[in-house]
């Protein structure tokens, strides 16, 4: 009967006791929201063959995709302005940018950047490749939200 007693305690005691679990592993925001705002890279080192101080403003948002205004600067002194969207999936981000290129001296041009990015909790690790008037690009950027 004690037994029985200690058990029956346990249980109702159990009933009022609550857990909750919190994990730093995905983006504080859900789904596509998570992907709205702000974002920046902090490298500002450009090469040859590489983009660098990449800025998105993902402003709108139609399903699982957004989008917004894209900036960075490619192949050594390229200027680049121009859209890009991302489809969310889970962490990942399948995405794209379309934009136009200028430098000092030489006749605007047409870029484009794709990749598939991993989301993390704020910050985007952002593998591109794509095609620019002084040739191709490819890298790895973490953009930092603001």
């Amino acid at each position: 009967m004690r037994n029985a007693l200690v058990v029956f305690c346990l249980v109702a005691c159990g009933a009022c006791v609550g857990y909750e679990r919190t994990s730093t592993l995905g983006p504080s925001a859900t789904g596509v929201a998570a992907l709205l705002g702000n974002w920046t890279s902090s490298n500002l080192v450009s090469s040859a063959n590489a983009c660098t101080d990449f800025k998105w403003n993902a402003t709108q948002q139609t399903g699982n995709t957004a989008s917004g205004t894209f900036s960075a600067t490619c192949a050594g002194d390229l200027k680049v302005a121009g859209t890009a969207n991302g489809t969310l999936s889970g962490s990942t981000v399948t995405w794209n940018a379309v934009a136009t290129a200028s430098v000092p001296a030489l006749p605007a041009c047409a870029i484009t950047l794709t990749g598939t990015a991993e989301l993390g909790v704020d910050s985007i690790r952002v593998p591109y490749s794509g095609d620019t008037c002084l040739g191709k690009v490819s890298g790895v950027e973490i953009l930092k939200k603001n």
